[in-house]
């Protein structure tokens, strides 16, 4: 028997969504009119005073609406920039890494990913199938857990120890009898994948499929996003894996120059 929702329950709910729908309406109202006041604001919103201080109290704690001055009106803080940021970042990757995709699944005749990291998991935002490819999933928006896969590993790998051990003190799911489950064996492999420079994922995530990959520098030096290569193991076998590496840093490495990296990769 399913449960029922008290009207309690409900109620608060749907004050939930009021309040979400209300803080969203300010950011547009700040960012169509670019400096709002409390005033301006409740009657905009057709709330009491005091509710609009609560939204925009609860907005200026997250970063995203900032106070000119003391008693002043209230503009789009830099949280909001960040946010921008990370998605305009993405959007690059994808439309700048698609062409490289693309020449290097036409190369290998594997399917070639780009991944980037997305909380605790990471996201595939371009795909290009391989020549030899008969079937090939599409994960263009679908999350990997980072653990288990080759782009995952070069995330983590070169993630802050503090985003690295969000991930760490979790329990590690297991995919196949290959999976890597526990902290300290996660740790001793992210160790070899800096040592190496490369990831590779041998039938942990899915039983009978390969993959290797490399990390994708952005303009200030960090790992943003990771390059992939992904096949059967009987046609992307170990020895081939890490025999594709070198191709795969140079696609990466030229993604990276076109990210603004100018450091050495």
């Amino acid at each position: 028997m399913s449960a029922t929702r008290g009207p309690e329950e409900s109620t608060e709910k749907a004050s939930s969504v009021q309040s979400v729908d209300r803080a969203i309406s300010i950011l547009e109202l700040v960012a169509t009119r670019g400096e709002v006041g409390i005033t301006e604001i409740a009657e905009e919103l057709d709330v009491h005073k005091s509710t609009a201080s609560r939204l925009v109290a609860a907005l200026q704690h997250r970063n995203l609406l900032e106070q000119l001055s003391e008693r002043g009106k209230y503009t789009l803080s830099f949280g909001i920039v960040r946010l921008a940021a990370a998605t305009t970042a993405r959007l690059d990757v994808a439309r700048l890494g698609q062409p490289i995709c693309q020449r290097l699944a036409e190369s290998l005749g594997e399917t070639v990913n780009i991944a980037v990291h997305d909380g605790e998991a990471g996201i595939t935002v371009a795909q290009e199938d391989g020549t030899a490819a008969i079937t090939s999933q599409n994960w263009v928006g679908r999350r990997t857990p980072l653990h288990a896969s080759s782009a995952g590993k070069v995330l983590l790998a070169w993630m802050t120890e503090d985003e690295r051990r969000q991930v760490l003190r979790k329990k590690l799911t297991r995919f196949t009898d290959d999976t890597i489950v526990t902290a300290s064996d996660l740790r001793a492999e992210l160790a070899r994948v800096l040592d190496e420079g490369h990831a590779r994922s041998f039938e942990e995530l899915e039983v009978g499929m390969h993959a290797v990959g490399v990390p994708v520098f952005s303009f200030d030096g960090t790992v943003g996003s990771a390059l992939s290569a992904t096949g059967p193991a009987y046609r992307l076998p170990r020895r081939r894996a890490r025999a594709i590496v070198g191709e795969l840093r140079e696609g990466a490495a030229e993604l990276s120059a076109k990210l603004g990296y100018r450091g050495e990769t």
